[in-house]
């Protein structure tokens, strides 16, 4: 009877660990304008551009929702070079051999004001597909089953054949 009773506790014991154990999901390997760089001029593939700011409360939604969705994060990871991008970071970045300073009368760096074309919404996902191509700018929160048509359009190279309306009318959603 003892021995079938430390058995349970035993047991009872491994399954109780074992499901406090955090589980392995994929994470968006985000990275600075700097380490893009270098990996583009490797590797060139589209980017992926998260701008957001410290006080967004939908940039943070979007974050535990959107990019933490695993569908989502497997496939940035694969198709994207992922850059997150505070809009009112203070240090100067080079962006295509151009640098982009912040703005003290704006209060915002001027590689934000660049890739949303001057419309600032928080958060907005922006689509380049080189570093020298016009960026495209999708203002605000994406829920994952939003963001997947915009992202699979650009990741799979259908921008170079279609235009994105005659994508999204055959585009049949996985997530």
């Amino acid at each position: 009877m003892q021995k079938v009773t430390r058995f349970l506790i035993i047991t009872a014991l491994f399954f109780t660990a074992v499901s406090f154990r955090p589980v392995n999901k994929e994470k968006v390997q985000w990275l600075t304008v700097a380490e893009l760089q270098e990996a583009y001029n490797k590797n060139p593939k589209p980017i992926l551009v998260d701008v957001y700011t410290s006080w967004c409360g939908w940039c943070k939604v979007m974050d535990k929702e959107t990019y933490s969705n695993e569908k989502v994060a497997a496939y940035i990871n694969e198709h994207y070079y992922a850059v997150k991008f505070d809009a009112e970071q203070k240090e100067t970045v080079q962006w295509g051999g151009k640098k982009y300073e912040y703005n003290k009368d704006n209060k915002i760096n001027d590689l934000a004001v660049y890739l949303c074309y001057g419309q600032l919404s928080f958060p907005t996902t922006v689509f380049v597909t080189a570093l020298n191509a016009q960026p495209a700018p999708l203002a605000g929160y994406l829920k994952a089953k939003e963001i997947e048509s915009p992202l699979k359009y650009f990741g799979e190279g259908a921008y170079k054949n279609q235009n994105f309306p005659e994508f999204n009318k055959s585009f049949t959603a996985s997530w």
